[in-house]
């Protein structure tokens, strides 16, 4: 048998409109959501579209289960910086019992867990609440240009075969820049030498003994260390996050991390990595377990959910036309046109282990500002990338990439779009003045006022 050409070529093809909308937004993750409702809300046509048949991004599809980045350390007082969208749907979540009270992380800020269904129902009811049209298992895979500066359609396969969803505006919450990479935009990945934050899989316990567990996350790091001393485990990182869900009988667990061949960081928008990561994933999920099972209250413990897919941390970061950087985030930066701020310090996933970088804790107002323009790819007239993608250098990424400054993203990208098409503008021409206006108007806190007080 002969071997098989390295190319095929497909035959032409009439490609049917699904339809064509105001604004098309692909990813259902945070960016996603609050760019879609934003949208929505001022009366515009919104399709949302998803890959899975559930919304939350790698919150509920990599079982992160916890929103990092809504708060900061404000001058040693922790207070929620991210309002607007974000309120709504940790209101909805709230309502269905979902929602934990923000806990602790290092002495210096705050998570807050979720329940993973709750979030799901909670996005759904936010979507149908603002007369968001969402589209779930609609997998994209390409774009159509008007011009070199303009995209026409989006390009995406479905149970019903493949469709064009045309659109006046486009904005990338994808988290791999894939909608802005096709358009044509540049992006950058990793530090420059191929190094990429490290994902992980994350999984929940069950069956564990809440009173006899009492504070395992702070004796956890140490039996870990004697286990490996022993030789009797080898841990793929040193720094673990095991906490409490809202049922305190079921504990979130991230311990894994993820490599390619080479031992380098996995590339999630390389296939056969990403492949082989799902599979690496469960067998340290297996590991690791049994090494949590000789913790006290977790001898009983077993495993009730593997996360949907790898949790990928950083991929394509698009090039837009301001670029945050290390030094924004740790010298907690002002810009002119701020649209919200990111109050979550540098995390590093590197090899075996993470590091975390902060702001002066608690001499600092202890978040920075992200501006309009990191959101505006450059060379473009009607797209936007909000979310892990946006223009952020790699060490920047590590912080911007989560929860709260994603919300941030999608709400101003969201409300722009809606600004453009109003006044017939550009991206890169829309009014800061009237953006930034309409956001403080839609609840959203931009670092340059007192802000709320805290729930």
């Amino acid at each position: 048998m002969s071997p098989a050409p390295a190319h095929l070529t497909e035959p032409g093809r009439q490609t049917p409109v699904f339809g064509e909308f105001d604004v098309v937004v692909l990813g259902g993750g945070p960016a996603g959501m609050a760019a879609a409702v934003s949208a929505a809300r001022a009366g515009r046509t919104v399709l949302l579209l998803e890959r899975y048949g559930f919304l939350g991004g790698m919150g509920t599809a990599a079982g992160v289960t916890n929103f990092c980045g809504l708060h900061a350390n404000v001058y040693g007082e922790i207070r929620q910086v991210v309002h607007g969208v974000a309120d709504d749907l940790l209101d909805r979540i709230d309502r269905l019992g979902g929602l934990n009270a923000p806990h602790a992380l290092f002495g210096k800020t705050v998570a807050q867990a979720y329940d993973t269904a709750a979030y799901k129902i909670a996005a759904d009811e936010l979507m149908e609440s603002a007369g968001v049209q969402v589209l779930f298992h609609a997998l994209a895979v390409g774009t159509v240009m008007a011009s070199p500066r303009r995209v026409q359609a989006l390009l995406v396969e479905t149970k019903s075969g493949r469709y064009a969803i045309v659109g006046r505006c486009f904005i990338d919450a994808s988290g791999d820049g894939d909608l802005a990479a096709w358009a044509g935009v540049p992006y950058d990945k990793g530090d420059g030498e191929g190094n990429m934050l490290y994902p992980s899989t994350m999984f929940r316990l069950a069956g564990i003994d809440a009173a006899r567990a009492g504070r395992a996350w702070e004796v956890i790091p140490q039996l870990m260390a004697q286990a490996q001393a022993d030789g009797r485990y080898t841990f793929p990182r040193k720094t673990p996050i095991v906490r409490p869900q809202k049922n305190s009988g079921e504990w979130r667990v991230n311990l894994t991390q993820l490599a390619n061949a080479q031992g380098m960081a996995m590339d999630g928008t390389d296939a056969l990595e990403l492949s082989d990561a799902e599979v690496q994933g469960r067998r340290q999920i297996a590991s690791v377990t049994g090494f949590l099972r000789e913790v006290p209250g977790f001898e009983a413990a077993y495993i009730v959910d593997i996360a949907p897919q790898v949790g990928i941390r950083e991929t394509r970061r698009v090039r837009g036309l301001v670029q945050l950087t290390e030094a924004d985030v740790l010298g907690c930066a002002s810009f002119d046109d701020t649209v919200g701020v990111n109050g979550w310090p540098l995390e590093l996933h590197l090899k075996g282990d993470v590091e975390f970088r902060w702001p002066d804790i608690p001499g600092s107002r202890g978040y920075n500002h992200l501006p309009y323009r990191m959101t505006v790819p450059v060379g473009m007239d009607n797209l936007w990338v909000a979310g892990r993608c946006a223009s952020m250098s790699h060490e920047a990424q590590s912080a911007a990439r989560v929860t709260g400054a994603c919300f941030v993203m999608g709400q101003a990208a969201g409300t722009a779009a809606v600004l453009a098409l109003d006044t017939g503008c550009t991206a890169a021409d829309v009014n800061m003045d009237s953006l930034q206006a309409a956001l403080e108007s839609a609840g959203a806190w931009l670092g340059t006022e007192p802000q709320k007080e805290s729930p």
